[in-house]
């Protein structure tokens, strides 16, 4: 079993910065992913970053590819989401998660693969 704690959300003005830290403790491994998954009010739960322990694998979706960096530790204890230049329509709530094993690590996250969560940390940011 895993278990997952995310933090780091806060209220900032377009074009700002945040760093969302995730801790794992458990049987995290790099035979699975970390990820960072998103949920605006009134809409599906958005994959947007994926990675795995001791790197060689990750994948950043379009929307977010060159703001957003998603970092992780060789053991898989502690991750990290980098969100530069942030814009309004990035307010949501941002959950890091654990996959099941030998889930893929480099494609868009899907909620299906992952089994373990963290209980959310709130981004909101205004123009």
């Amino acid at each position: 079993q895993l278990q997952v704690k995310d933090s780091g959300g806060g209220s900032v003005q377009a074009g700002g910065s945040l760093r969302l830290s995730c801790a794992i403790s458990g049987d995290m491994d790099v035979r699975r992913c970390m990820a960072w998954f998103r949920q605006a009010p009134g809409k599906e739960r958005e994959g947007v970053a994926i990675i795995r322990p001791g790197g060689g694998s990750s994948y950043t979706i379009d929307s977010v590819k060159g703001r957003f960096t998603i970092s992780i530790d060789g053991s898989g204890s502690t991750g990290n989401l980098l969100l530069n230049s942030l814009k309004p329509e990035d307010t949501a709530t941002y959950f890091c998660a654990a996959s099941r094993l030998f889930a893929p690590c480099n494609v868009s996250p899907r909620a299906s693969e992952f089994s373990f969560w963290g209980q959310g940390t709130q981004v909101t940011v205004s123009s």
